[in-house]
């Protein structure tokens, strides 16, 4: 929990300088999203930092949710309303997936790369991304493609009709003294 509230704090403050148009998306850990003051930390940080909320994205995998699920609703209702975005990270690897979509108000659903890597030539890949793209569409919530290594599953994600792509195909993790912000594409840009 320590490490997560500083990398928290310490990417809100490196980003709050960058282009208003480029959002800040942080993981959040199971053990960080059981803590009773999640929403008070995430407060507090903004404050500190000055990060406007609407720059925030925070993304949560299926299994963060699996206990005490009344409250987590109560804390992504109260982070939603400050103006952040919510992101279900790896979705389709955790339990009892459509659940949390029907009960929790997530912006985004985040296709595990293992779907995206996989769905150039298994059938079972191809269903997952087909069906995530249907509840996606019929919950009005923006999908995003993880894990997109090469210009074919691109092609693929993009005629599926996935909002968005992210993966090692557009660029690898550098340090924050490499990052060229003016170099990153709009989702526009990624995905037609």
């Amino acid at each position: 929990a320590p490490l997560g509230e500083w990398i928290l704090r310490q990417a809100c403050a490196d980003a709050v300088s960058w282009p208003a148009h480029v959002k800040l998306a942080i993981n959040i850990s199971a053990i960080q999203f059981k803590k009773d003051n999640l929403f008070e930390i995430i407060l507090a940080t903004l404050v500190e930092t000055g990060f406007a909320p609407g720059r925030l994205e925070l993304e949560i995998t299926e299994t963060s949710l699996l206990e005490n699920q009344e409250a987590h609703l109560t804390t992504i209702r109260q982070l939603k309303n400050l103006g952040i975005s919510m992101a279900l990270d790896d979705f389709g690897t955790g339990y009892s997936s459509v659940n949390y979509l029907a009960n929790f108000p997530f912006d985004k659903i985040k296709i595990d790369k293992s779907f995206t890597q996989g769905v150039l030539n298994r059938r079972d890949c191809k269903a997952v991304v087909a069906s995530t793209l249907a509840l996606a569409q019929g919950l009005g919530t923006v999908t995003t493609a993880e894990g997109v290594e090469t210009e074919e599953q691109l092609e693929y994600m993009r005629a599926a009709g996935v909002d968005l792509v992210q993966g090692y195909l557009f660029g690898r993790p550098v340090p924050i003294s490499q990052l060229d912000l003016h170099a990153t594409l709009s989702p526009r840009e990624m995905v037609a």
